[in-house]
């Protein structure tokens, strides 16, 4: 009898362990059961963070495929609402007509827009970085398409070396942001047209003169913290007192984040970068998006993105619903 009693207490005690074990097993076989493909297309600025979503997510549901390429925010949007992809990367404000098409936008990670120059600009060791540039020059180089001297920008005339502007030709939120901080549009932008993000970087690091503006993932190096090499980016005067503070200084990408977090660096050209469907997103789109709302939040410092304040993410994560 006591012999009975002590198989039936062993056999209780093991059951209490593998039914956890047992609803584990259930649980990541719902996973696998979460499956099909989902297509992303759209900005650059918000290529780099996707992949790496679309790579842990992967991890998590094997029977996932998330097919991603860049080409512009005009892209992203414009292929969500055509039905092309099922989700657009948007870099910029999702603007009225495309609402009225259907548009259904959520931030996840914000972002900012920086001025670069090539690092061995003429007038880089007298002074250029300690002074910086007002928006007003900005405005005049790209906005005006008035002729400037790298010696005029800091008060050397000995210097005649022409500046050659670069902006983007296709249509994105990198250049739609960096206009609005000028008062104007990607349209109104003067200078050499370049395709995507790495071409303005690959444009200023080929001709000494150039100045161009990036995104912050290909301002900087994600390993270094240190302007791309090739790069400078060249710090703001946004308080316009003829020298660069110490909160303007933008000399490596962990000031740069700081000076967009703590509300030093113009917005524009910080901004939300946004992730759009048409009409509200569904199944395993909704299921990964949700994911990147949350448990995916925490790659964003990792890949050098700046984080969403909590309370954007709650007030998205109930956009989205259960």
């Amino acid at each position: 009898m006591k012999k009975f009693r002590w198989v039936v207490l062993v056999c209780i005690c093991i059951s209490m362990f593998l039914i956890p074990v047992a609803a584990e097993s259930k649980n990541e076989a719902g996973d696998r059961d979460l499956q099909g493909t989902i297509r992303v297309s759209g900005a650059w600025a918000l290529y780099p963070m996707m992949v790496k979503w679309g790579e842990e997510f992967g991890k998590i549901h094997p029977n996932m495929r998330i097919d991603i390429s860049a080409g512009g925010a005009g892209k992203g949007a414009a292929d969500a609402l055509a039905g092309l992809v099922d989700i657009g990367m948007v870099s910029r404000e999702v603007n009225p007509e495309e609402i009225k098409k259907g548009a259904f936008h959520i931030p996840v990670v914000e972002d900012a827009v920086f001025p670069t120059i090539n690092d061995k600009n003429p007038v880089l060791t007298k002074g250029l970085m300690k002074k910086g540039i007002n928006r007003k020059t900005f405005e005049d180089l790209w906005m005006h398409d008035k002729t400037l001297t790298w010696g005029e920008i800091i008060g050397v005339p000995s210097n005649k070396d022409r500046i050659q502007v670069y902006t983007r030709s296709d249509s994105c939120g990198a250049a739609e942001t960096w206009a609005k901080y000028l008062s104007g549009k990607q349209e109104d932008l003067k200078g050499v047209g370049v395709y995507g993000d790495p071409g303005v970087a690959e444009a200023v690091k080929k001709d000494i003169r150039g100045i161009g503006y990036n995104n912050l993932n290909y301002a900087y190096d994600a390993k270094t913290g240190l302007p791309v090499k090739g790069l400078k980016v060249v710090p703001i005067d946004v308080n316009d007192n003829g020298k660069i503070d110490p909160t303007e200084d933008l000399s490596t990408k962990q000031k740069a984040i700081s000076a967009v977090v703590s509300g030093k660096y113009p917005s524009p050209p910080a901004r939300d970068l946004n992730l759009v469907s048409k009409g509200e997103f569904k199944g395993p789109v909704k299921e990964f998006v949700k994911w990147i709302l949350t448990d995916g939040q925490k790659y964003v410092e990792e890949v050098g993105y700046i984080k969403l304040s909590p309370a954007q993410i709650k007030k998205a994560v109930d956009k989205i619903g259960k």
